[in-house]
């Protein structure tokens, strides 16, 4: 169940995400929150310079990793404009971190991408739970999706792809 506080941080993550799209990379923005919902690190994508595992999730959980003990990882929440990659999932599952909250779904930014003609990726698109397990995970948020749907609707499209 998503929350008004867990809608704030949502917020947050889409702002982090408008962010990104305003550098030229794609938007996605993502935020970690300790057990007494201080903000410990957020960011935003940085794979405009070619490396595809600049997500803000992955760093999330390499800051982690190095940052906090094991109890205060799981204790922690990460909040997020979308749903985790299958990467950044294993990296939240090898670290231990806790709850994730999300914005916007996986099969949603299958189906924007799809109808902005951006060829399939080469990696699977798969839920969260797909990936890892006994973790909560609550999303997505349908006024927050369709903000994050806008700002995928903005990205610069690919070359021969039909305007929507």
């Amino acid at each position: 169940m998503i929350s008004a506080q867990d809608r704030h941080y949502l917020a947050r993550c889409v702002e982090l995400a408008r962010q990104a799209l305003a550098q030229g990379d794609e938007p996605f923005g993502s935020l970690l929150l300790s057990a007494d919902g201080q903000v410990l690190f957020e960011d935003r994508n940085h794979v405009a310079g070619g490396d595809h595992t600049r997500h803000p999730e992955f760093e999330i959980a390499r800051w982690a990793a190095a940052n906090l003990t094991p109890a205060q990882r799981a204790a922690s929440t990460v909040y997020t404009s979308g749903e985790h990659c299958a990467m950044c999932a294993a990296a939240h599952g090898w670290v231990g971190l806790g709850r994730i909250v999300y914005a916007s779904s996986t099969p949603q930014l299958s189906a924007w991408m799809q109808e902005l003609g951006f060829p399939a990726p080469r990696v699977k698109a798969l839920r969260i739970t797909d990936v890892i397990t006994d973790t909560p995970v609550d999303g997505p948020d349908a006024e927050l999706a369709e903000q994050v749907g806008a700002l995928h609707r903005a990205r610069q499209r690919p070359a021969g792809a039909a305007s929507v």
